[in-house]
This record gives C-alpha cells, structure tokens and sequence, in this order.
C-alpha cells in the first residue's frame, strides 16, 4: 500500500496526521476487502484552495471538508473482481498497485468540525479520510438509503482502529 501525502496548507494540525491517514487508508481498504495491494493520493490543503478546486470540478464555489477524486467507476461499490479487466489502466505499471484515487482534506474544516462536532481533530481527521476512502471505494450519498450505507460503515471503520467521538 503506497499513501502519498503532501501537507500545502498553511495552519498547523498538532496531531499525528500522516499516522492517522495511513492507518485509516488500511482499515477502510480491509474493510472493503480490497483484493490489491493500492496507491491513494492525498493533498492536506486549506479552506481557499479547496474552495478553488470545489469550484472548478464541482462548480460549488465555497469550501468543503473533503473532496474525492475516484479512478474508477464501480458499477456496484467496492467490487474489484473485474478490476485487472476494467480497470487496467489504473494499475501503476512501476508498482503494479491499484491507483484508487486522490482526496483533498481542509485542514481549516478538520480544526472547525472537530470543535463544532465536539470531538478531536484526530477523529475529524480520521473521519474525513474513511469517508473519502468510501467514496474512492464507489460508494455515495446522494440518497437516503446511500446515506446510511457509507455512515454505517464510516463508524465500523473509526470504531475498528479506536477513533471514538
């Protein structure tokens, strides 16, 4: 499993977040049963840059918490059995690793939520990313029933590896 992460935002966040990201990356991944071993990107950005990004693909033009970027398109959420025939060219050709995608995460939301929802920003954090792990898995929300789905497994995933509210 590779997580490449890069830290562009200006303000701080006093916790372990790479630990965090990588840890929660893993647990969504085994919960999910990826059958492969995985590449995922993830940019820790602010509220402006993000709202730049949310503008530009979104066409919402107002910061968000987390943005996905999945590389494939499931046609039933986190089946990969069709995955080295479907989705051949998503496999890095120097690792072999299935490329799922990219998230983007404020570091401006994650301190506001943390606060706002009255837990820590090792839980926001946390999160944000199995939430964006979910929708790179092909998972949404759009509907009720969706809705519960990926909330239902978010909190299997924070509660498996101890990220309590």
């Amino acid at each position: 499993m590779t997580v490449n992460i890069e830290y562009e935002a200006e303000q701080k966040l006093e916790i372990p977040w790479e630990q965090i990201i990588r840890d929660v990356v893993e647990a969504a991944l085994d919960y999910e049963q990826c059958p492969y071993e995985t590449e995922v990107n993830v940019v820790l950005t602010g509220d402006q840059e993000i709202q730049e990004v949310n503008r530009q693909f979104r066409g919402m033009d107002k910061p968000t918490d987390v943005l996905s970027f999945p590389s494939l398109t499931f046609v039933k959420p986190s089946d990969f059995s069709h995955a080295e025939e479907a989705f051949a060219d998503c496999f890095n050709p120097e690792s072999g690793e299935l490329m799922l995608g990219d998230m983007m995460i404020s570091v401006e939301r994650v301190i506001a939520q943390a606060e706002e929802y009255g837990h820590s920003r090792t839980r926001e954090l946390a999160f944000l990313t199995a939430h964006s792990m979910l929708h790179l898995c092909g998972y949404d929300h759009m509907e009720d029933g969706e809705r519960l789905v990926m909330e239902n497994k978010q909190e299997e995933i924070l509660k498996g590896r101890g990220y309590f509210r």
